[in-house]
């Protein structure tokens, strides 16, 4: 036995790049769909690498999220016991918090937010290109854009947007080079406390925001509580925030790294849309961890039987490269429309905030392209350095020229 737990490939993957990762899922999901590994901790647990089977994890509720806030559950990344956030929670709560706050995220409303984000996205792009010829895209593009986006949806104040960023960096910080785990506690501790303040604030001072709404949501007479209100904040950050800030940076890798790939969305902008869920698809969007669940019975599944109380591993990343479902899944391909990707997830915790992200990206490729400008990587891709502790790896700068 102790051979046998020896001999299981340990889960996360210590790599330097993104694409070991890749590299490592292309060669289990050729072998299987899914196989056995071992966790930090010592656990034993399952990681699903084939579109199907991911799919099918994603969407059948035997697979439990709220089990993993248990004290005794095996994690891949810090969780708080008994965790009331959203993205932690099973029906019939998930069910109620989620119709409250979903209103807020709906395509049409995200429209609205159109102008106001085309305003914040043409003032970061000229400032960069008035600035010279070369620029580091991480914090001229990919940083600023989405936090000052979801600090003005919340409501946070113009002077305290740095320090918001600051805690909201540090709250998703995991294991490997660089992670501090008591940083990212007292960082999660006094985001919480910031965030208790301003729902206070916002009750005696109603404004235009997000915040605002939320607080003022019913749905046949129920509305959110304090903890509720605060722990939906959180997500909304960590969704509208980190997610984005890794998914533009991947974007900007993909079309840049091949200048003539990016000139043929100057030359034909009607590929934007397309262009936008291909990197989708392509990149490393949905995160290096998966998003672990537990089995609450046994379920048989891609040939083995997993069973009750086991932990379970979706890897988004790797169902996305699945060459059973995308042709050259290897390959980019910025007019591809059979892309039935799973970057949000998918199933009841379908990403909230995946309208918003579209916006935000689709917008970011509309005002660089409508510039006209010959953008290129100012570094190739295999020297680039990467900010791995983290939930949501990206690039720690990208330099790109003109």
């Amino acid at each position: 036995m102790t051979e046998a737990v020896t001999a299981l490939p340990a889960f996360p993957f210590r790599v330097r790049t993104p694409g070991e990762a890749l590299d490592e899922y292309s060669k289990l999901r050729a072998e299987a769909a899914v196989t056995r590994v071992r966790l930090p901790g010592g656990h034993e647990g399952w990681l699903v690498l084939r579109h199907a089977e991911v799919r099918t994890v994603l969407t059948d509720l035997r697979f439990s999220k709220e089990a993993m806030t248990r004290p005794d559950a095996p994690r891949l990344i810090p969780v708080h016991r008994g965790s009331r956030s959203l993205v932690n929670l099973d029906p019939p709560d998930h069910t109620r918090l989620r119709k409250l706050a979903s209103r807020e995220f709906t395509q049409r409303r995200v429209e609205t937010l159109r102008p106001r984000v085309e305003e914040i996205t043409a003032g970061l792009v000229d400032s960069m290109l008035a600035a010279g010829t070369t620029a580091d895209a991480v914090t001229a593009l990919a940083l600023p854009l989405p936090i000052t986006v979801i600090c003005e949806l919340l409501g946070v104040e113009p002077a305290e947007q740095a320090q918001f960023r600051q805690w909201g960096d540090k709250v998703l910080t995991v294991g490997g080079p660089g992670a501090d785990a008591d940083a990212a506690r007292e960082a999660a501790g006094a985001l919480m406390g910031y965030l208790t303040g301003l729902i206070e604030r916002k009750r005696a001072r109603p404004g235009e925001d997000l915040l605002t709404r939320l607080l003022q949501a019913q749905e046949d007479g129920d509305s959110l509580d304090a903890e509720e209100l605060r722990t939906l904040a959180m997500t909304i950050l960590i969704a509208g925030y980190h997610t984005t800030v890794s998914a533009a940076s991947h974007l900007l890798v993909h079309l840049l790294e091949d200048p003539a790939r990016y000139q043929s969305l100057v030359d034909d902008p009607e590929l934007i849309g397309t262009a936008v869920e291909e990197a989708l698809r392509y990149s490393q969007v949905a995160g290096g961890f998966g998003s672990l669940r537990i089995a609450l019975e046994d379920v048989e599944l891609g040939g083995v039987t997993i069973r009750a109380g086991e932990p379970v591993i979706p890897l988004i990343n790797s169902a996305n490269r699945d060459e059973s479902v995308f042709a050259e899944a290897d390959e980019v391909r910025l007019d591809r429309t059979d892309n039935p990707h799973l970057a949000f997830g998918a199933g009841i915790h379908f990403c909230l905030g995946a309208a918003l992200a579209r916006l935000e990206l689709r917008v970011l490729l509309e005002t660089l392209v409508a510039r006209r400008v010959p953008l290129a990587l100012g570094t190739p891709v295999d020297e680039l350095r990467w900010h791995l502790a983290t939930a949501f790896p990206r690039p720690a700068e990208l330099p790109i020229q003109w």
